[in-house]
């Protein structure tokens, strides 16, 4: 049975649509001669989520950020409505206002019995010299003697008021500043710079403790995951030398170092594409990229990217041409 000539058509396309697709993966996924003193893995590369959530319950007033805006290190990405909270930190420093003034008039009343004690010393000499020349009684005497032991009382007496007044202030003061952290925690602010990957509240929605009300992406903090056979993994060592590349950034080398080698073997897991590496004991390796590159790089490099990472067992082994940096 003859094809016709617009079946012939047909497969001729197709094929050539196949040859030029092989093309373009094999272009992607070209190997790279590697010396002995390299070992390679493919993973995904993963970016740290960062969570900003709210340390106290309440309403949210407002959300500043939308999804994919870059907000910077300690800027305030959300505000709770904290009317109430304002209005206890006016009272609380209404407080401390009073606690202040009560230790001044206690300051006066000490500054009273000082003089009392020094009036009653004086008189209480006096006394002595009439009593010792004959000219008073001997009542006199301790009756003056009396009125030197209460006066020195009511010094003591003044002593533990200001104390007490001083102990209402720093009440008062502790009270006032423990509202005004809970008043500046009604507002949320970014613990990273990075980019909003989610909104994960609207305002007007009610936040409980620990409720989260966006989620952060840290574009400077990117690594893969790979899986080594023992013999390989035996020689990798934290901060050894690394490489990434990306399959949808074919001429982009990555720099990186190792940041974590497992302490024990396990199975790799079903993301890893050959049965054979599934079924062999792997150790898991993370390879880091460098945070200076993605700052350099900030919109390039994607979270979930797949890719090869190669990692240096060897320090004295040189990088292949395409996997050099700088000449490195």
């Amino acid at each position: 049975m003859k094809l016709s000539r617009l079946g012939k058509s047909l497969i001729f396309l197709l094929l050539a649509v196949l040859t030029a697709a092989i093309a373009v993966y094999l272009y992607q996924h070209r190997a790279v001669e590697l010396p002995a003193g390299l070992a390679t893995g493919n993973g995904r590369l993963e970016a740290t989520e960062v969570d900003v959530a709210s340390k106290i319950a309440g309403r949210l007033r407002e959300v500043l950020p939308r999804e994919g805006d870059m907000v910077a290190a300690g800027a305030v990405v959300a505000r709770l409505d904290a009317d109430d909270l304002r209005a206890q930190v006016r009272a609380a420093e209404a407080q401390v206002e009073q606690a202040r003034k009560a230790v001044e008039q206690t300051q006066a009343g000490m500054r009273k019995s000082k003089s009392d004690v020094s009036l009653a010393g004086k008189t209480l000499k006096r006394s002595e010299e009439l009593v010792n020349k004959g000219f008073i009684s001997r009542n006199k005497l301790d009756t003056d003697l009396t009125g030197m032991e209460g006066a020195m009382a009511g010094v003591a007496q003044a002593r533990g008021r200001i104390g007490e007044a001083d102990a209402a202030v720093a009440a008062a003061e502790a009270k006032r500043d423990a509202l005004l952290v809970t008043l500046a925690d009604s507002e949320l602010k970014a613990p990273i710079s990075g980019r909003v990957l989610y909104r994960l509240a609207e305002p007007g929605e009610v936040l409980a403790a620990g409720g989260k009300a966006l989620t952060l992406l840290d574009l400077t903090d990117m690594s893969m995951t790979i899986y080594l056979p023992t013999d390989q993994a035996g020689r990798v060592a934290l901060g050894s030398a690394a490489r990434i590349v990306l399959d949808a950034l074919p001429e982009q080398v990555i720099p990186a170092h190792v940041s974590f080698v497992a302490p024990k073997a396990q199975f790799t897991p079903r993301e890893v594409e050959t049965r054979s590496e599934r079924e062999k004991l792997m150790f898991r390796i993370k390879v880091k990229a460098d945070p200076a590159w993605l700052a350099a790089h900030r919109d390039l490099a994607k979270g979930g990217m797949p890719g090869v990472a190669w990692v240096r067992l060897d320090p004295g082994v040189a990088w292949p041409a395409k996997l050099a940096i700088d000449g490195q």
